[in-house]
């Protein structure tokens, strides 16, 4: 926990940005009758109909650059390890090829691992990519510890409390809520530090006898 809370606490630097990855999924729901129009007192309310149609579920990667207010989000069919390092060698690529190194924050889950991009590129591939990344991984049960996550949240809030029936449509959504923050450069000010952790969750260190 705290060596993540000392990476919040390091300075922007574009040759060596902090990016914080997630991914979480999203059940494409379809109508299976179609909306109405309500005119009511707060305006024109859409109405869907109780029933719908499940098509399936797809996952959503996202990364956000905390200090610089950008974010980068992808659809995919799945969110296995093979999935994760093509998202991650494709944001190294396309937005973070020039800088000198780049510390990614996430979670600790069995397909974010060293071995995921041996096992989806080859050793030579593979080694390029990793030789650019310092990984710094949450505790186990500390995802909250992720700025990642707090994007997913509001990726949630803002662009997918609607039904969306389709992988398309899905991705078609994301990069517009993804285009609206990055031209406002939405940022999150993280406040919780090594000092607020030692006294708000004293309870999680080890105690020390004399």
């Amino acid at each position: 926990m705290e060596q993540v809370l000392d990476v919040y606490k390091r300075p922007y630097d574009k040759n060596h940005p902090v990016i914080c990855m997630d991914e979480g999924g999203k059940q494409l729901i379809g109508q299976t009758r179609t909306p109405i129009e309500v005119k009511g007192a707060k305006g024109v309310q859409i109405k869907e109909d109780y029933e719908y149609k499940r098509n399936g579920v797809c996952n959503i990667f996202v990364a956000n650059e905390p200090l610089n207010g950008k974010r980068y989000a992808q659809v995919t069919d799945r969110k296995t390890k093979s999935d994760w390092a093509k998202f991650i060698r494709k944001l190294i690529d396309e937005h973070y090829s020039e800088c000198n190194k780049v510390t990614v924050v996430l979670d600790n889950l069995k397909t974010h691992t060293i071995g995921a991009f041996y096992d989806t590129f080859s050793p030579k591939e593979a080694k390029r990519i990793v030789d650019k990344i310092e990984f710094v991984f949450t505790p186990k049960h500390g995802s909250w510890l992720n700025m990642a996550e707090i994007e997913l949240n509001v990726l949630g809030k803002q662009c997918l409390s609607q039904r969306i029936a389709d992988k398309e449509t899905l991705q078609k959504q994301v990069d517009a809520w993804v285009s609206y923050r990055n031209a406002i450069t939405a940022s999150i000010n993280w406040q919780f530090t090594t000092e607020d952790a030692r006294i708000k969750l004293k309870r999680l260190y080890p105690t020390i006898e004399a």
